[in-house]
């Protein structure tokens, strides 16, 4: 493994080549020597290696002439620096398989989400195969599109590792890419994960056609929701005012980038959930994300009225106005509660 200390990784290895994946690729390919990108999807891998172009995801976008697409999960083990950017329903077996062949790279997640048989976060699966490594997270406000196109974004980089947060630091900062640095993992995965169910519950209220006043109400209302199960699952309450918080949430509750919004727009138009999930042609992390939480909500015994209704509506078969109209109906309660 590339020295830590002098913020040196002349190989990356991201392994995940979907959106997020690619977008990676393309922002990382100038700060490395040797890049790989490792995916299932043989046609992808073969385009990538003859035209360095993802067929599949963000087509338009050129990658750099040392970025190599490969389909063996054994080819990233050599690597300085491994980033997983496979779905969170993924994270686990992947990790286990490249942890039966053994690497001592730097580790970083990019997924948002918890898992629902354990409740576990990313990092916590990592850790569980990786308990040398040096681990991080990396989320906030980050279309792939828009970095995939030198648009200015920021980011928040979570680690227990000082030293290794600001050589990822150092790493990610470019002139179009900024990020910034905390030692509160959980918060930063947590408020990654929990805001794809209020994207949801945006698109479905744009879908039914309610207005901005009722939206940012509804947005306003679940960065509160966020926040206290955020804090009550173990993230620090300022977290969830920052990046991988407030931030994210703004991104993916109103961007028309968010595969989230999108499932729930087609949801508020009446769409079912299987094709409305199926007319995205991509994973809405949201959808499965709505169980987990739930689930941990529950267990955790915090109020989560806005996640309850988007649950109802997934899960339960009711009918999405209905839910919505419970959410407006509920009891006058003072806003801090």
């Amino acid at each position: 493994m590339s020295d830590i200390r002098n913020s040196t990784f002349a190989s990356i290895a991201i392994i995940g080549s979907g959106s997020f994946g690619t977008s990676l690729a393309y922002l990382l390919g100038e700060r490395c020597e040797r890049l790989t990108l490792i995916g299932r999807d043989p046609h992808v891998a073969e385009q990538i290696n003859a035209t360095h172009h993802n067929p599949k995801y963000l087509s338009d976008t050129r990658l750099h002439d040392h970025v190599r697409a490969s389909l063996k999960l054994d080819d990233a083990a050599d690597h300085d620096l491994i980033i997983f950017s496979v779905p969170t329903s993924a994270t686990r077996s992947t990790a286990a398989a490249l942890a039966a062949v053994g690497t001592n790279a730097a580790l970083i997640s990019s997924a948002k989400g918890i898992e629902r048989t354990t409740g576990d976060r990313m990092s916590q699966i990592l850790r569980e195969f990786y308990p040398r490594n040096p681990l991080a997270v990396i989320s906030g406000p980050n279309h792939a599109e828009e970095i995939a196109c030198h648009q200015a974004t920021c980011a928040v980089i979570g680690s227990h590792d000082q030293e290794y947060a600001s050589a990822l630091q150092k790493l990610f900062t470019l002139p179009h890419f900024r990020t910034y640095t905390s030692t509160d993992i959980a918060g930063i995965e947590l408020g990654g994960a929990i805001k794809n169910i209020y994207a949801i519950a945006a698109g479905i209220a744009s879908g039914l056609g309610l207005g901005d006043n009722a939206i940012a109400a509804l947005v306003t209302r679940a960065l509160s929701e966020m926040t206290r199960l955020g804090v009550a699952l173990g993230g620090q309450r300022d977290t969830f005012t920052g990046l991988s918080g407030l931030g994210d949430l703004i991104a993916t509750c109103f961007s028309h980038h968010s595969r989230n919004h999108r499932v729930g727009l087609a949801l508020g138009k009446g769409m079912a959930l299987d094709d409305a999930v199926a007319g995205i042609g991509m994973i809405a992390e949201g959808v499965p994300n709505t169980q987990s939480i739930y689930e941990a909500a529950r267990s955790a015994v915090v109020s989560t009225p806005i996640i309850d209704a988007v649950y109802s509506i997934l899960y339960q078969g009711r009918p999405a106005a209905l839910a919505l109209r419970d959410l407006l109906s509920r009891d006058p309660r003072p806003e801090n509660d």
